[in-house]
């Protein structure tokens, strides 16, 4: 037992050094007291008691000690327990400086925390960022479809980063720009040539209002010539109205053959009472016989005017002959 208390003694001492070293990262307090940062050993233990990684924190203030600006460790620690990325916020704030932008520590940490690339929207606002926007179509008064492309240059405004829109609110108003000032033309060809026209449109209504950017500049990159909208729309609306048109003809059609046979049926009823009126003549002439109110020679001279009138009719409205019994009864071409 006493050979091994000497190996005992040995690995216990290294795994002593090696927590102690953990728990003091002696590395970053001479670091730290090189570069003139107030860092204690204390402050070193009580990051790591709160899992909160030394080196990140002194690491970046050290390098904003560097840089000029007035942060404390406690400000870092803060920030990231609370989710924050604290090496991008150093570098936006030293990027910020470095550009003249105003950009206070607050600020930075809310941008971070609320989601957005402080660090990104820093280099945006110093070097302006170009958005190109899909195909916007849209159609002239003259019915002709155009097809626009823009580049949108814009610069981040930190001001706005928190709360205000993103990218896509402004790729959304400009494309609604675009369709109103081509559909505002009175032609497709006074929009291709002075295309500068949608830019000054667009520009003019104020697109970067309550978003994140400021709109520098709107440049039509390209603008093609679509379909023919407003033909194909005639042409469809002429087709609906043939439709409509040949509907109500229809209608009117089944109308007339149903009035016509109304008007049959109402001529066979007609004819059917002329019948029933004229069967009853002859009955009323025998009634007239029986009674004595009509004689014979009365019967004969009603018949006598009947024939003559018939006669009459007859001479007045001769039978017209056709042309093949014509040839037939001509004996001069036998």
């Amino acid at each position: 037992m006493e050979n091994y208390l000497p190996i005992v003694l040995v690995v216990g001492g290294v795994l002593v050094l090696f927590t102690f070293l953990y728990f003091v990262p002696v590395g970053l307090w001479i670091t730290a007291q090189f570069t003139k940062v107030s860092v204690s050993i204390a402050d070193l233990i009580g990051m790591r008691i709160r899992k909160v990684p030394p080196g990140i924190i002194v690491n970046s203030l050290i390098t904003a000690t560097k840089a000029g600006l007035s942060v404390t460790s406690n400000e870092l620690e803060t920030h990231y327990l609370a989710g924050g990325n604290v090496p991008s916020v150093i570098k936006a704030l030293i990027s910020a400086d470095k550009a003249n932008i105003n950009l206070e520590f607050k600020q930075a940490t809310a941008i971070d925390l609320a989601g957005r690339e402080v660090f990104e929207a820093v280099q945006i606002s110093v070097n302006p960022k170009v958005i190109t926007t899909p195909k916007v179509a849209a159609v002239a008064q003259d019915g002709i479809q155009l097809i626009a492309v823009a580049r949108v240059t814009v610069r981040a405004n930190i001001q706005q980063l928190v709360g205000g829109a993103g990218e896509d609110t402004i790729l959304a108003r400009v494309g609604e720009g675009i369709v109103t000032s081509i559909g505002s033309a009175q032609s497709h060809q006074a929009v291709l040539e002075n295309p500068d026209k949608i830019s000054k449109l667009v520009l003019q209504r104020g697109l970067d209002a309550g978003t994140a950017f400021e709109i520098l500049s709107i440049d039509i990159a390209d603008i093609d010539v679509g379909a023919n909208i407003g033909a194909t729309l005639q042409t469809d609306q002429a087709q609906a109205d043939l439709k409509v048109a040949e509907a109500k003809a229809e209608e009117r059609r089944a109308m007339a053959v149903a009035e016509e046979q109304e008007m049959k049926a109402k001529s066979q009823e007609a004819r059917a009472k002329v019948i029933e009126a004229e069967a009853e003549v002859p009955l009323a002439l025998a009634d007239a016989f029986r009674s004595g109110n009509l004689g014979v020679m009365d019967y004969y001279k009603m018949e006598n005017i009947q024939s003559d009138t018939d006669m009459r009719e007859a001479i007045a409205n001769p039978p017209q002959k056709s042309s093949s019994s014509k040839k037939k009864d001509d004996p001069g071409k036998k």
